[in-house]
């Protein structure tokens, strides 16, 4: 395993594990829906997280016991739930006013919702240690200049392509604008290469192409605007579609892609690991998904940044992606947040080392050893913008309908204008 990098050793050696919560005690000196401090002076709380496989699976309760060893009146009661359980069993839990004392979340729309409903703490103040941590980590999280998470995973959705496959149509380099990736495609087409794998399915994968193309033509600053105005009707986005359909139009992806998912055997993940397409656009665990669901194409898989779009004024630097975080619940024992410290800051070597995922602190990027994990913590670490997913970024409705629309567009039954129609019409009925 990795060493700690030396900034983290002196930070840690000077910064006690209570020190930073004093500002956090007087709001949060209640009991939780953990229990919070009884009568004997132990205090319990609730952890919601999704670690049901590997390497979280294993890894967040050892996490967890080395806490209570070293803090022997503390207990933290887990339940780890799948992804889709989860987020099924907290949207219940929400309604009905009452959070887990820690719980998942990865930001944007659904945590606005439980900020909005007053449900959750604000660690703006009491987190003193945000410093340590990698400023695109922390955007998800942040909501009208306060801070209501704490990141444990970071990640980026760009190309994957298989250098092989490149190579064979003459391609020697990756493209950096839209006109040169459309080339590519060509190229790849004549060569008998198929360019693209997509889960067309699943829609949320198509989802990232129309997203990054308003990214590109539009700008950050749009996106932001169009959540708060309601209105994704202007130009910036009817040109992203068009953008999309320029691909489209190109048939660019695997036969019978409509029908395919993502992880599924025959899927976009298994194609693009079996070689038998070029490129894929996926976010930073496509080659453990590729391996899992195909074969580890190593050497020859490659990663580059979405493309810039000529006459756009989104810049390369700008990324788009999501990780991983953990909120608490307004009034959640202080403890809480002593725990959210020491599983970010004290276990980062740990959580790096398991291969499952990317670094929040900074510098620690330093300590990875996959050179793909390398290459996306190399790009999240010169972001100069970031972009959370659109399905997690706006209201759960919202990010539904930007999916089902882009889909509609991928399969030839909407245009550019009536996918940004629908999504208005989503949002301002949110």
């Amino acid at each position: 395993m990795a060493s700690i990098p030396p900034s983290r050793r002196r930070f840690l050696a000077l910064s006690g594990l209570t020190a930073l919560s004093v500002s956090l005690t007087a709001a949060c000196a209640g009991g939780g829906s953990g229990d919070g401090p009884a009568a004997d002076g132990k205090v319990a709380f609730d952890w919601w997280n999704i670690a049901t496989t590997e390497p979280g699976k294993s890894l967040f309760p050892q996490i967890a016991s080395a806490f209570m060893s070293a803090h022997p009146n503390i207990e933290i009661k887990t339940t780890s739930l799948e992804n889709e359980a989860f987020k099924s069993k907290l949207t219940a839990t929400t309604s009905s006013g009452k959070l887990p004392d820690v719980f998942q979340t990865w930001g944007g729309g659904v945590l606005q919702q439980q900020v909005d409903a007053g449900l959750v703490e604000d660690l703006t103040d009491a987190l003193g240690w945000s410093s340590e941590l990698t400023p695109v980590s922390l955007q998800a999280y942040q909501i009208d200049g306060r801070t209501y998470g704490v990141p444990y995973d970071i990640g980026m959705v760009g190309f994957w392509y298989n250098k092989k496959l490149f190579a064979k149509a003459g391609v020697t380099a990756p493209p950096a604008t839209w006109a040169e990736f459309l080339d590519v495609v060509r190229k790849l087409k004549a060569a008998g290469v198929t360019p693209i794998a997509l889960a067309g399915k699943e829609k949320w994968p198509g989802h990232y192409y129309w997203a990054y193309l308003a990214m590109r033509v539009a700008g950050l600053p749009a996106l932001q605007e169009a959540a708060t105005s309601k209105d994704f009707t202007g130009p910036g986005f009817v040109q992203a579609g068009v953008h999309l359909k320029e691909l489209v139009d190109l048939q660019p992806f695997q036969e019978a892609f409509l029908g395919a998912g993502y992880a599924t055997p025959g899927g976009q993940a298994a194609t693009m690991g079996n070689g038998k397409a070029a490129m894929e656009l996926m976010g930073q665990w496509a080659p453990s998904v590729q391996k899992d669901a195909a074969a580890d194409l190593g050497a020859d898989l490659g990663f580059f940044p979405f493309p810039t779009v000529d006459g756009g004024v989104g810049k390369a630097g700008e990324v788009f992606g999501g990780g991983g975080g953990f909120a608490l619940r307004k009034g959640a024992p202080k403890e809480a947040l002593d725990f959210l410290r020491f599983f970010v800051l004290e276990n980062e070597s740990k959580l790096l080392a398991s291969n499952g995922y990317l670094p929040v602190v900074k510098g620690a990027e330093s300590q990875l050893t996959d050179a793909n994990k390398k290459v996306v913590a190399g790009s999240l670490a010169k972001a100069t913008g970031f972009q959370l997913f659109l399905d997690q970024a706006y209201p759960p409705a919202v990010g539904q309908e930007v999916n089902d629309s882009v889909a509609d567009l991928i399969a030839g039954k909407k245009t550019p204008e009536q996918v940004t129609r629908s999504i208005t019409e989503a949002a301002k009925g949110a």
